[in-house]
């Protein structure tokens, strides 16, 4: 893949390394075996500890062998925003108060649908009114905000008491809301990423933009990680199981991960004993196996090794 424009972007903050676009997240699991972790937070989903959403966060390795591999260009993505003009706030309001009356309509369209013959046509034109009031309020409200996160903070009423309930002389409380509301950045003009985009590690390295990696041992990581990758292996994180990968033979969401791998950096690196036994044991009682991987920075080969846990007697 020649054409860096084709490649993934991967948008790069505090020398991480993320993906907004869900297409892009969905190319990398699917062809490329690239699963990264979810960081962002589902609305209206409890349990943010179980499901998670975007962006996705690549681990270092991913980021080495998606560049080397020409799939991904790095983007500085801090540094390819630039402070608006009023002419390109006043556009982007446009745009946005057009997509939500769209989107008001459609899901009036929807419900009206839905809702089947049984409703009489002054009905649906009653909630149809209904649904267009509340998206020409919405609209209205959004159409002064900036292309921010820019809070807008709302200070409802209480409803007056019921007649059967006594009046006090207590004033009614009052309640502040801040209701964030994400602006995209990508596909505007004051987001141009043309200047910040990187293709290669070294050019990242220079820009001060991406370190990884730095040490013997973390290219020994980028090397074990592609050797492992290119074996057609899904690998993900494996502090949990006392190692540095998860080795899996297909996608993570259908199978159970059959090595804990560990990276040595060299091939006269010190491995002691209990180290071999207690990698052996942890291995055997999650039932997985253990792979020694060791990275030889002369000859740049990578080798394997694995251990399981074995009675006798």
């Amino acid at each position: 893949m020649n054409d860096s424009n084709a490649r993934i972007r991967l948008r790069v903050s505090n020398q991480k390394a993320y993906v907004w676009d869900v297409d892009d997240i969905a190319t990398l699991r699917s062809k490329h075996h690239i699963c990264g972790v979810l960081t962002g937070t589902l609305p209206h989903l409890s349990q943010q500890n179980v499901f998670l959403g975007v962006p996705l966060l690549l681990l270092p390795e991913e980021v080495v062998l998606l560049i080397e591999k020409e799939l991904a260009v790095l983007v500085d993505d801090p540094s390819a925003h630039h402070a608006p003009s009023p002419s390109e706030i006043a556009k982007w309001n446009a745009e946005r108060q057009r997509s939500v009356q769209e989107q008001a309509a459609l899901a009036g369209a929807k419900e009206a649908k839905e809702a089947g013959r049984g409703m009489t046509e002054a009905a649906i034109q009653k909630r149809k009114e209904r649904e267009e009031k509340r998206a020409r309020a919405k609209a209205q409200a959004e159409s002064s905000l900036l292309p921010q996160d820019t809070p807008i903070e709302l200070t409802p009423t209480l409803p007056p008491p019921r007649p059967s309930t006594p009046s006090t002389s207590t004033p009614s409380p009052s309640f502040t809301y801040t209701l964030p509301i994400p602006a995209s950045s990508s596909g505007y003009a004051w987001y141009d990423p043309g200047h910040d985009t990187y293709t290669t590690i070294a050019a990242a390295q220079s820009a001060g933009v991406w370190a990884y990696p730095a040490t013997l041992y973390e290219r020994a990581r980028c090397a074990v990680f592609r050797d492992l990758w290119e074996r057609g292996y899904f690998l993900g994180v494996g502090i949990k199981f006392g190692g540095d990968f998860l080795v899996y033979p297909g996608d993570p969401l259908r199978y159970h991960s059959h090595f804990v791998a560990t990276v040595i950096e060299s091939p006269v690196a010190a491995l002691r004993p209990m180290e071999i036994v207690a990698h052996g044991r942890l291995g055997t009682a999650t039932k997985k196996a253990h792979l020694l991987c060791g990275w030889d920075d002369e000859k740049k080969e990578v080798s394997h090794l694995s251990i399981e846990w074995a009675g006798f007697g």
